[in-house]
């Protein structure tokens, strides 16, 4: 059960009284908590935005179905595979098809916290960059589905089946209401995040069985769409979100590296110092 976005805001904001109170302590405990603290209260604090424009753009459904269609129809121009018949395929194998329902409602939350608390504690280096992805690409997918776009499987004359509510596994329920919002199919944040997972494993670690995350993002990719829960192109505006993520923060390092060296050199060149 998802908590309440006010919820995950007190919690969020009792962390970072916690944080502002630990500032002035010397004391090696209380300093490892409280970064650990200020990390939690941003992932709290993300997850509270979440929560409130799903409850904003649920109300928001004018054009959800014609929106759409329109991806359907942008697909077929583009010759993308169609998610209606890698649907077919997977639907005669009843056990197959409830994998897929309990890894799209499941897995994505719980992989990201995982991969986020596993780069805090053994890959700090790491962490950061991942941390401001996915700061940066879940608040341009919460933009984005302001717009409202609803997902194949609430378009069953083009050959879409709700596999969530054919085996009673839905997060959604049979009207608009459910524990996440329905008509924010674009872009996909599950792909997004397995995407930002998958990254940051690869990256951060030097065993030679980290590849096997890819088996991850693969299986979120085929969850998201043999579910009819989400289109192809909500999987590819997530990565290209992930991408600009990337480049922005590479960018910012840059800027940042020649101010950093001028101001460790400042000292070297101070008035007085003789230096020419």
């Amino acid at each position: 059960m998802w908590i309440a976005w006010n919820t995950a805001t007190l919690w969020a904001l009792a962390l970072l009284v916690f944080v502002f109170l630990a500032r002035r302590s010397i004391r090696p405990r209380v300093i490892a908590a409280s970064t650990g603290a200020r990390e939690l209260a941003l992932v709290l604090g993300l997850y509270a935005v979440w929560r409130f424009v799903h409850e904003l753009t649920v109300r928001q459904v004018s054009g959800a179905e014609q929106h759409g269609r329109w991806v359907w129809h942008l697909q077929r121009w583009m010759h993308l595979p169609s998610e209606a018949s890698l649907q077919r395929l997977v639907l005669p194998h009843g056990w197959l098809v409830q994998f897929f329902n309990a890894y799209y409602a499941i897995a994505h939350g719980p992989a990201l916290i995982i991969a986020l608390v596993w780069l805090f504690a053994l890959h700090r280096e790491d962490y950061p960059a991942i941390r401001n992805s996915v700061a940066i690409v879940t608040g341009l997918c919460l933009v984005i589905r302001l717009f409202p776009v609803a997902p194949p499987r609430l378009l069953p004359d083009l050959g879409f089946v709700d596999t969530g509510l054919l085996y009673k596994q839905s997060v959604y329920g049979a009207g608009t209401g459910g524990m996440s919002n329905q008509l924010a199919a674009m872009p996909s944040i599950h792909v997004a995040w397995a995407l930002i997972v998958t990254v940051a494993v690869i990256t951060a670690s030097r065993s030679r069985w980290r590849w096997l995350v890819l088996g991850h993002l693969v299986l979120t990719v085929l969850a998201v769409t043999v579910t009819a829960n989400h289109w192809w192109l909500d999987g590819i505006v997530a990565a290209g979100l992930f991408w600009f993520a990337m480049v922005v923060q590479r960018r910012a390092a840059n800027e940042e590296e020649p101010a950093l060296a001028a101001a460790q050199l400042a000292p070297q060149v101070s008035p007085g110092s003789g230096n020419v």
